[in-house]
């Protein structure tokens, strides 16, 4: 299944994995960056090291359940865009190096994954979720056409000291 690519304006999305260990290393493993996230940073080199060995096993699959892409700027790594599968259901999620937040890359790579995923495995029903202090995250989301359907307390981001809330978004397609 290693041959997705996806050719956006500015990005080129292309089969996240071990090869790109230094780079994803660089957001994945920073802890300003990854504040808002429940399963990041990474504590250390072997957790990102294990994290992209289950990747590449993904990609490798006849029928993946979930796709993680590389977000390339100008040759570039900048981040990564996914999406998760579960009863038809794609959960959209991105990480952008802090360097190139706020020049809208995750909204161009989240946005191509929806258009892809439409049109060429009929997903139609996607959702997100972010900390409801990540600004930055559910205006993405807003801007995806996706609609804030629930608030939920319980979430406890990694880096946290304290749980926190977290909005659910959802873009049907009709």
């Amino acid at each position: 299944m290693k041959n997705i690519e996806i050719i956006t304006k500015r990005l080129l999305l292309k089969p996240l994995g071990s090869e790109y260990l230094q780079t994803v290393k660089a957001y994945a493993m920073d802890s300003e960056n990854t504040r808002y996230m429940v399963h990041l940073p990474n504590e250390n080199i072997e957790e990102t090291i294990s994290f992209l060995k289950g990747v590449d096993m993904e990609w490798e699959k006849e029928d993946p359940e979930f796709y993680e892409f590389a977000v390339i700027y100008q040759k570039e790594h900048i981040g990564a865009v996914s999406i998760y599968f579960e009863n038809g259901i794609g959960e959209l999620g991105w990480i952008i190096n802090k360097k190139y937040q706020g020049k809208g890359f995750a909204y161009e790579a989240a946005s191509s994954l929806v258009k892809y995923f439409t049109a060429n495995f009929g997903t139609t029903h996607f959702i997100a979720h972010c900390d409801t202090e990540n600004t930055a995250s559910y205006k993405t989301m807003e801007k995806l056409g996706m609609i804030r359907v629930g608030e939920y307390g319980g979430r406890r981001n990694r880096c946290a000291s304290h749980d926190s809330f977290e909005y659910k978004y959802e873009l049907i397609l009709s």
